[in-house]
């Protein structure tokens, strides 16, 4: 999606979850723009994913609140998240990763404990960006990315 800054947005999507999770991704996708989405509620029991443009030329408010992160989880929602027939493709993109893992790679992340966080990190800071995927060179990326 290439959207623009300042241009009125809406999706509509039949689950609450579903809406919730594309807003948080857009939130996340666009925060360098510092652009606002959030869920409200849709016509034909659906939910709307809006930007706070889109809010203000309608005269409305954001109805649902967002999650601060997906430490809760549950087993229930990653399972409907895999079965979803159209998921949203950062979930796809990202439990794709772990689809394509070897079963012998995950068990042993899990018996041993590896530190993904870690890992990530390390790669994030190999590539020479900041948290805003900004350039900041080698050196500054580490710096940033190293720290906890």
């Amino acid at each position: 999606m290439n959207q623009k800054k300042n241009e009125p947005f809406i999706e509509y999507y039949e689950e609450l979850q579903k809406a919730i999770d594309q807003a948080v991704w857009l939130n996340f996708k666009h925060r360098v723009q510092n652009q606002n989405f959030g869920v409200l509620d849709a016509p034909e029991d659906q939910f709307a994913v809006a930007n706070q443009l889109m809010l203000e030329d309608l005269e409305m408010e954001f109805h649902e609140p967002l999650p601060e992160d997906y430490t809760k989880m549950s087993f229930e929602q990653i399972q409907k998240i895999r079965s979803d027939e159209d998921p949203l493709s950062h979930w796809e993109n990202l439990v794709g990763m772990f689809s394509v893992a070897d079963g012998e790679l995950l068990r042993f992340i899990l018996q041993h404990k590896v530190p993904l966080k870690k890992i990530i990190r390390y790669e994030l800071a190999s590539r020479g960006h900041d948290e805003n995927h900004q350039w900041v060179g080698f050196d500054k990326a580490k710096e940033i990315w190293l720290k906890e």
